[in-house]
């Protein structure tokens, strides 16, 4: 048997509160703050992505889209969106365990791992939140604009806001990831 199944219902509920609150805190934010900062029309910051990017390695996939699916959803309900957001929220999620098998070849996940900067490391993290997040934002916007006369500067957008996104999202990893116990020597 594999470390990597061994969870016990303790630590899987306690997981599942942990990202029910993430989910409500996350929506929160996006939908009270961040909905309104734009700057110059360029720089629409998508932080609500964290949910899926900090959803646990071994969530299965049914769940993985599902969830995608439903916090894109609740963002559309609150910004007045047509299914936008959960376009793009499922189809991160749908990439993400590709991502995370390219990324992690030659590295076994074990079962208390995070796909966060402390467990996985910041080139990890930052090649598996910036790939992630900047193909939510090319569908996202390419969704949102839906021609191709306006390519480029749609395409602008994208990579102002996925880096802006991504330097929030990093910003969070450093603020709030709790540091391993480590025992007394």
């Amino acid at each position: 048997m594999s470390k990597r199944n061994c969870k016990t219902p303790l630590k899987m509920n306690n997981n599942l509160f942990i990202n029910i609150i993430r989910f409500i805190i996350l929506v929160l934010f996006q939908v009270l703050i961040l909905n309104n900062v734009q700057i110059s029309g360029y720089i629409n910051p998508y932080f609500y992505v964290l949910f899926v990017l900090m959803l646990p390695f071994e969530t299965p996939g049914w769940i993985l889209l599902l969830s995608g699916f439903l916090l894109g959803l609740v963002i559309d309900l609150f910004m007045g969106t047509a299914g936008i957001h959960a376009a793009a929220t499922t189809f991160m999620a749908f990439l993400r365990p590709g991502i995370i098998r390219g990324l992690s070849r030659n590295r076994e996940i074990e079962a208390d791992m995070d796909p966060s900067i402390r467990d996985m490391g910041f080139r990890w993290f930052f090649a598996y939140s910036f790939i992630l997040i900047f193909f939510h934002h090319l569908l996202l916007f390419y969704l949102e604009i839906f021609r191709m006369n306006e390519f480029f500067s749609t395409l602008l957008r994208v990579l102002v806001s996925t880096l802006i996104t991504f330097i929030l999202v990093v910003l969070s990893q450093i603020l709030f990831s709790r540091r391993k116990k480590r025992p007394f020597r």
